[in-house]
């Protein structure tokens, strides 16, 4: 059994709570911090025990990892000091708001011994696993572009992450996440990026962006994140030489279509009011196969599970230092080609 803290009480650290509170065979829960005492009394009333400082978790001897949700400016600080109290700790998502900073987090950890990750939890959505199924079996053939992306029509959250002293903004948001799933999916280096972002909703910060990844075999890779999207576009839109794959949202919307006889090319022509084209009519029935998207079940606590092995000397930690790093090194290309409205070249 792993005995477990929490620094932030926040939305993601209460769901970090309930998802252990699930796992009571494995996981013990110590307790909770919040620098706000609203949060702690909250965490007392729902019968959690809430430090009073934060240095009175770090001096509990008990507690043997330590998840940190907190803004993103403080992940450093925090995991620096949890490590160095003898503390393995997990990190929210970005791990660092810098590549420089993931670097001194990642020395810490081996200068101590203290495993040291970041919570990449969406590598268990079920969108993503069907994405990676089809990619992986070659069901459309070879895939030479896959587009990711999230909309919404909210804009930019009104909390720290529309803040830059606090490391806000939608590519430290969800593109954290939507880069840490391409680079799952496709093993190639990337040899370029080129980003734009958005400032619609909010000037301090990006509130979306749209980036492109070239990979070394070619394959292109569009990542999107929108806030001010009324009609949002797919999830996922994968083509390959043998077909197109849309998944439409979360839940799990859409089909693979694949070509079943090539050598009919007929077509009934669009009419246009500029006159006909054939080339762009779609293709006849006959001549496609409509099939199901896979299903591939997933538990998000698997995550929990292997840092539980992790620590007890079982297995190796399923987010590594490597995929953190070249996570970042993704990012601030990003925000180096957003910056410069150029395109980003080099082995990443």
């Amino acid at each position: 059994m792993i005995h477990w803290a929490l620094i932030g009480y926040g939305g993601m650290g209460g769901w970090h709570v309930r998802k252990l509170q699930t796992m009571p065979e494995e996981f013990h829960i110590c307790g909770v911090y919040d620098i706000d005492p609203v949060r702690n009394a909250l965490a007392r009333e729902r019968g959690l025990r809430a430090y009073d400082t934060l240095e009175e978790l770090l001096e509990d001897k008990e507690i043997q990892l330590v998840t940190i949700a907190v803004p993103n400016d403080a992940h450093l600080p925090l995991a620096e000091a949890c490590m160095r109290s003898g503390k393995h700790v997990i990190s929210e998502k970005p791990v660092t708001p810098t590549l420089e900073e993931l670097y001194r987090a990642i020395a810490v950890s081996r200068e101590t011994g203290r495993l040291f990750t970041v919570h990449q939890n969406r590598r268990w959505d079920e969108d993503f696993l069907s994405a990676k199924k089809i990619f992986d079996e070659k069901m459309l053939g070879r895939v030479f572009n896959i587009e990711s992306r999230v909309h919404g029509s909210r804009g930019i959250p009104s909390d720290w992450r529309n803040q830059y002293t606090h490391g806000g903004g939608m590519i430290l948001d969800w593109g954290v996440h939507l880069i840490d799933q391409i680079l799952k999916l496709v093993p190639q280096d990337v040899i370029s990026v080129f980003c734009t972002v958005t400032n619609v909703t909010n000037e301090e910060v990006d509130d979306g962006f749209s980036s492109v990844l070239t990979f070394a075999d070619g394959l292109t890779a569009r990542v999107e994140v929108g806030t001010s999207n009324f009609i949002n576009l797919p999830r996922w839109y994968i083509q390959g030489q043998n077909g197109t794959a849309v998944i439409e949202d979360f839940k799990m919307n859409g089909e693979i279509v694949k070509v079943s006889d090539w050598e009919n090319r007929d077509a009934v022509p669009v009419v246009t009011a500029a006159g006909l084209t054939k080339t762009m009519a779609p293709r006849t029935e006959e001549t496609i196969q409509h099939y199901p998207l896979p299903r591939v079940e997933s538990d998000v606590r698997d995550y929990y599970r292997n840092i539980a092995d992790a620590i007890n000397g079982e297995a190796s930690q399923i987010v590594t230092h490597k995929e953190m790093l070249r996570v970042m090194r993704v990012i601030e290309a990003m925000l180096w080609s957003s910056k410069n409205n150029e395109v980003f070249h080099g082995r990443i």
